[in-house]
């Protein structure tokens, strides 16, 4: 969406494919973080966004039961917007939504299910969907753009494989009210005896992730629903006195968490951006704004050969992964690193305490290293901007 919206501003003709039937779905990654807001910013868009009804994260914490240190301090970061939204994707996509289709060579089709690549010499010219109904559709372009997610579909269609980046996880995903009295601006990481848990603020309620080794949740199933009340509550005490409220099975929902990264984003006439390129840990909650930042270096790169009619040549394509695979490489590593550190060693130490790894401790005590793992969570190791922000009609 973030693409295709950036690209009709070009005056590129775009064509987005939408699996659903609308918006109106669970997701679990409900962040835009400072990078994406610069970026819309420069496109004046920033300042209607914030009109949607939404959380702010400026620390992110790391909670024991004897301290708590605090990791991520976006509110010390010298930017307009020193925090990260929390809005639920559902509105972000309706409102890029709305800018989108203002451009009359802008359109998007639900319920359209790619089942097929039209490939012609080597090259990909299109895709084939089918409708609600079944009635196959074909649409040709100079260039396709796969942004179908992790497990892509597209990348299966064309013969590629994700290399593994780190262990597979399970994340149990749950949502507790919000009490008028909780804490706002807030997310944090909860260890204690062998568990680990995320916890964030969302419109009207708290996100959490309880986090198990790979195959963990079927014996957590076993030992019934009253376990995972007591490790939520033991795991974090201000949440107790609602966790009765996660009374069946369906009130969660477990994800294989896993990271990988396609060797090659691209071929001829098509392009892999975001987790279909390269699914990230859960680890920052880094995953939305670097898929939006491959979108905006792919829109600086294709947008004016796209809209002139040029050939997208192999090359161009290159160019895009050039520009965001060494960031992605370097966030997977530390995301890795992180995971094994500290998730891994928590799950591994049942009856120890594990707090964060004295590199971490040294840099948080650190006044002028303390800010590097909030650029990392805002930014990334390179921010990204759009070098064009000008409009253009249709060549």
């Amino acid at each position: 969406m973030v693409l295709g919206l950036l690209l009709a501003r070009r005056g590129v003709r775009v064509q987005v494919l939408e699996l659903h039937g609308d918006f109106e779905r669970d997701f679990r990654g409900d962040t835009i973080h400072p990078a994406t807001m610069e970026m819309l910013d420069q496109i004046g868009l920033a300042d209607d966004l914030l009109k949607i009804p939404h959380g702010t994260l400026r620390v992110m914490s790391f909670v024991t039961p004897d301290r708590t240190w605090k990791l991520v301090r976006l509110d010390l970061l010298k930017t307009p917007f020193p925090y990260i939204m929390i809005a639920p994707q559902a509105r972000f996509l309706a409102y890029l939504h709305e800018h989108a289709r203002r451009y009359p060579h802008f359109a998007l089709t639900f319920r359209a299910n790619v089942h097929e690549l039209v490939e012609e010499g080597g090259a990909v010219k299109g895709v084939l969907y089918k409708d609600e109904h079944d009635a196959i559709h074909e649409v040709r372009a100079p260039l396709t753009v796969a942004a179908d997610g992790r497990s892509s579909r597209l990348a299966r269609l064309a013969g590629f494989e994700a290399e593994s980046q780190s262990p597979e996880i399970d994340v149990i995903w749950l949502r507790l009210p919000r009490r008028p009295s909780d804490l706002a601006d807030e997310g944090a990481v909860y260890s204690a005896a062998g568990q680990f848990m995320v916890v964030f603020e969302r419109e009207s309620e708290w996100q959490a992730g309880y986090v198990v080794p790979k195959g963990g949740y079927k014996q957590l199933r076993e030992e019934g629903i009253a376990r995972l009340q007591q490790n939520v509550a033991r795991l974090v005490p201000w949440l107790a006195d609602r966790v009765d409220t996660l009374d069946d099975w369906k009130k969660t929902h477990v994800l294989t968490v896993k990271a990988d990264r396609l060797p090659l984003w691209h071929k001829p006439g098509l392009l892999f951006i975001g987790d279909a390129a390269h699914a990230m840990s859960p680890v920052g909650g880094v995953g939305i704004n670097y898929a939006i930042g491959d979108a905006a270096e792919a829109a600086n790169v294709l947008s004016e050969r796209l809209r002139e009619g040029l050939p997208v040549e192999e090359a161009d394509l290159a160019e895009v992964q050039r520009r965001r695979a060494p960031v992605v490489r370097k966030v997977q590593r530390v995301q890795a690193l992180v995971q094994e550190r500290v998730v891994g060693e928590t799950l591994r130490h049942k009856n120890e305490q594990v707090v964060p790894p004295w590199p971490i401790r040294l840099v948080l005590k650190t006044p002028y290293l303390r800010d590097i793992p909030a650029r990392m969570v805002a930014f990334g190791p390179r921010p990204y901007r759009l070098e064009r922000v000008d409009e253009r009609p249709p060549a």
